[in-house]
């Protein structure tokens, strides 16, 4: 573990005050530079006696962190020549005729494809996830208005295993779909979900364990040096250092405004700040990208700041309550003790 740096004083305590209250386990890490400069872990995986510590390197369900992730697999796709960014996609969807004939890849990661945001799951106990996600009618014409879709990326994620012949879970990286049994106990548990009881160790989106947790929206489970590793792929090219996946036209195209929307415009695979009501807070510049996910982990990177912060916790632990406030003052107490507010 590294030492906490007496300069983040402002962004620790904003945690260690919420540890208990409004998440059981938490781990922070802030880059600048491409640099480490502060990592730290809270509390404990669940708060009865199975509770074990969090460490730094405590793997957490990052549930729609995954975007972002598949956002890259399919972007590195786009380099190699094998998926168009802006082509359209029935020959890998066949089944795709009609309205749906003319949604592209752009259209799928910036959340203009027209597809339905999601479903509930009590629909899909029977059915095939990914068939009802491909069929299902749109609810708007593709590339006319901004609908978050989860299964615009579930669509993505088998647009992937249909190109790759690989499936999801061979080609994430370094995050990983599924743990193993043996690492459960060692991951934050999330909700009581009064359907599968305390979920812990497997994924908590109904949709991606309908999907036997391996999906193109959600499932997977990283650290909070794979999050951050991620934002330094788009971190990395505007500052002039080498980034390892992505060229740096399609990095910076991921993180620039793709569709406008008035709570979150959209980049590729990236949401960007709008207004200062934002969970990134006041202080992160227009240019910031990021994500959150719903069991509690967000990260949010600022190309003019150079600098990124990941903040993982199961805050849906406690309840579906809304942590915009606790991921807000994170991010401002971040900027504070970076000194650069």
């Amino acid at each position: 573990m590294l030492a906490v740096d007496r300069a983040f004083a402002r962004a620790d305590a904003v945690l260690r005050e919420a540890c208990g209250k409004q998440f059981t386990g938490a781990v922070a890490r802030i880059e600048q530079g491409g640099k480490v400069r502060f990592e730290r872990a809270y509390g404990a995986t669940r708060s009865d006696a199975r509770g074990r510590p969090v460490c730094v390197d405590t793997l957490f369900d990052l549930a729609s962190i995954t975007k972002p992730f598949v956002t890259t697999l399919a972007l590195r796709a786009v380099a190699e020549g094998k998926i168009e960014l802006d082509g359209t996609l029935t020959h890998i969807f066949p089944e795709w005729n009609g309205a749906h004939a003319a949604i592209t890849l752009r259209m799928l990661l910036s959340h203009t494809s027209g597809m339905n945001s999601g479903a509930d799951y009590r629909e899909l106990l029977d059915r095939n996830v990914v068939a009802f996600a491909l069929d299902r009618e749109l609810a708007a014409d593709p590339g006319q208005r901004v609908i978050y879709s989860d299964l615009g990326f579930i669509a993505v994620g088998e647009l992937l295993q249909r190109s790759a012949q690989r499936s999801l879970r061979a080609l994430a990286r370094p995050a990983m779909y599924a743990p193993p049994a043996r690492l459960r106990d060692w991951i934050p548990a999330t909700e009581d979900d009064g359907w599968r009881g305390r979920v812990q160790g497997f994924v908590h989106d109904e949709k991606a364990y309908l999907m036997g947790g391996t999906a193109g929206h959600a499932g997977m489970f990283g650290r909070a040096s794979d999050v951050a590793a991620l934002a330094e792929e788009y971190l990395a090219p505007p500052a002039g250092r080498a980034a390892n996946v992505l060229p740096p036209r399609l990095a910076h195209e991921a993180i620039s405004e793709q569709a406008f929307d008035p709570v979150l415009r959209r980049g590729l695979g990236w949401a960007l700040k709008t207004t200062d009501e934002n969970s990134c807070g006041r202080y992160l510049s227009r240019e910031t990208f990021g994500h959150t996910g719903f069991v509690g982990t967000c990260i949010w990177a600022d190309p003019q700041r150079d600098c990124s912060g990941v903040l993982l916790t199961n805050s849906v632990y406690f309840g579906r309550n809304d942590t915009r406030d606790l991921r807000a003052a994170f991010y401002e107490a971040m900027v504070e003790d970076l000194g650069l507010q």
